[in-house]
């Protein structure tokens, strides 16, 4: 495992601790605040959208490289003696595949580059609406493991993942097309930042044991397992709460209640959890089910918008 790996695998190891499958979580979002913007004021800038899509991919990754290389100096990683496909970290560093300074090169080579893009976007559009956006989604995305602050380290770690992969990147989004600021994308992005930190809850349910081994206070862990397990069911019956009363309320299009299809999903994965919360394999559909759940609704939702405008 140590010995130093072929150029075409080592690449592979790249892409790898990129976590490239995972990236859907940050990309809907910008799907659905760049559909919300086309619903309400019928503009489509491509070239602005697609440097919102690159912006929001290296983002992501810079967060994903950087928690492994946080989640490795506080031994968590370590600690983690039943790594998932879902949960446990990318574990390169573990095995001595990649150096733990390529995690932290590669975090804030990403870093950088984001913010000459959102530098440029915040050229291109009023006010420095994007520059203050661009910098509360710095802060989450890096401080989330990054000492002092170590923001996943405490209960306050789903919160933060909501708000970043929430209303940072759909009003973000929304805005670079719009140069507005309105309503509609801030309660529209709530329900879409809820299910991605639904993601990051159940991984909690498989690194419970490392967590608390590393003094990280994650609502799992405050919470126990067995509660937890009950409040993934209420927390995905709020997101469908949100999107009613967001249709109700004349904000969303009657059409958003096609996130009903993806139901099913959530009722796995709320089921699973219920009856499997101690156990780590058999929690793998419910991982997959909520990531799965959170791409249909997101794309959905989106498309909601778009049709609403058309007819």
């Amino acid at each position: 495992m140590g010995l130093p790996a072929p150029e075409g695998k080592k690449f592979g190891y790249y892409l790898g601790a990129m976590r490239l499958p995972f990236l859907t979580a940050s990309v809907m979002s910008a799907l659905l605040g760049t559909a919300i913007a086309y619903n309400t004021h019928g503009v489509f800038q491509l070239g602005h959208f697609l440097l919102v899509l690159l912006g929001t991919v290296l983002v992501h990754t810079a967060a994903n490289v950087s928690n492994d290389y946080y989640d490795h100096t506080s031994q968590n990683d370590w600690f983690n003696k039943t790594p998932t496909v879902f949960s446990g970290g990318s574990r390169y560093i573990q095995e001595k595949q990649l150096s733990p300074g390529w995690f932290l090169g590669c975090s804030l080579t990403c870093f950088a580059l984001v913010a000459a893009i959102g530098l440029y976007l915040n050229w291109a559009t009023p006010g420095n609406v994007i520059l203050y956006i661009g910098i509360l989604g710095f802060f989450l995305g890096f401080f989330y493991t990054a000492s002092p602050l170590r923001i996943g380290y405490t209960p306050l770690g789903e919160l933060t993942i909501l708000i970043a992969f929430g209303p940072c990147v759909a009003v973000g989004s929304f805005y670079v097309q719009t140069g507005v600021l309105t309503l509609v994308p801030l309660l529209a992005s709530i329900p879409v930042g809820l299910l991605v930190a639904l993601i990051l809850y159940i991984n909690g349910f498989q690194d419970h044991d490392a967590d608390k081994q590393a003094s990280k206070k994650t609502l799992i862990v405050v919470l126990g397992k067995k509660r937890a397990a009950s409040g993934l069911g209420i927390l995905l019956a709020l997101y469908f709460v949100m999107i009613i009363s967001g249709v109700a309320g004349g904000y969303f299009p009657l059409l958003s209640l096609v996130v009903f299809l993806g139901l099913p999903l959530a009722i796995k994965a709320a089921l699973t959890v219920r009856r499997h919360y101690d156990k780590i394999k058999e929690l793998l559909p419910a991982n997959g089910a909520v990531i799965g759940f959170h791409a249909v609704s997101t794309l959905l939702f989106s498309i909601a918008f778009l049709v609403d405008r058309w007819v």
